[in-house]
């Protein structure tokens, strides 16, 4: 396999577009529960070796940005990292929301996988989700999980985050999902 190194993070590396995301979320504008779709670009970059003690870890930075429609501006951005611990077979997704959240949503996989979850929690002690006061107050979220499929010149991913909203008195099902095609 080639980059063996980054495990099943390996088949992430390069430059990829997806044209069919699908945002299932609560739309403040209309005050209702919509779907948009979106064009998604994301850039996988690889980096490594860290080594923290007796750890060593091999990673992915990473960029994703969303459009809806002809906008010039993205709706939702992220910067972060994918990281892969071949020891322990540990997968981590950190990563961070320019509307003050960050995530670290982790899980294992085995080194030749084509497909893993990870998993956040408010709260948790490990694969844990940090936000600002505005969002623990008002759309709070929950717990966080996304699934990955990696296939050979495509990817896919479906997430699911269960959100405390004002809006609702029970958990808000949020959830997102996409199918990119390498372009570089």
């Amino acid at each position: 396999m080639a980059n063996e190194e980054w495990g099943p993070l390996a088949g992430l590396i390069g430059e990829w577009e997806g044209q069919g995301g699908l945002d299932h979320s609560f739309h403040h504008a209309d005050d209702e529960v919509g779907d948009t779709t979106y064009l998604e670009k994301v850039s996988f970059k690889p980096f490594g070796p860290v080594v923290n003690g007796a750890q060593t870890l091999y990673g992915l930075d990473y960029k994703t940005a969303m459009w809806r429609g002809d906008e010039t501006d993205p709706f939702h951005t992220e910067i972060g990292y994918w990281l892969w611990d071949a020891a322990t077979g540990e997968v981590m997704r950190c990563f961070s929301i320019p509307r003050g959240i960050v995530v670290i949503a982790g899980g294992t996989a085995a080194a030749d996988a084509k497909s893993f979850t990870l998993k956040a929690a408010n709260g948790d002690a490990t694969y844990a989700i940090g936000e600002g006061t505005y969002l623990h107050a008002h759309a709070s979220s929950i717990t966080y999980e996304v699934t990955v499929t990696i296939g050979d010149g495509e990817w896919s991913y479906e997430e699911m985050s269960m959100l405390k909203m004002d809006e609702f008195p029970d958990l808000f099902p949020h959830s997102d999902r996409c199918t990119l095609t390498k372009v570089g």
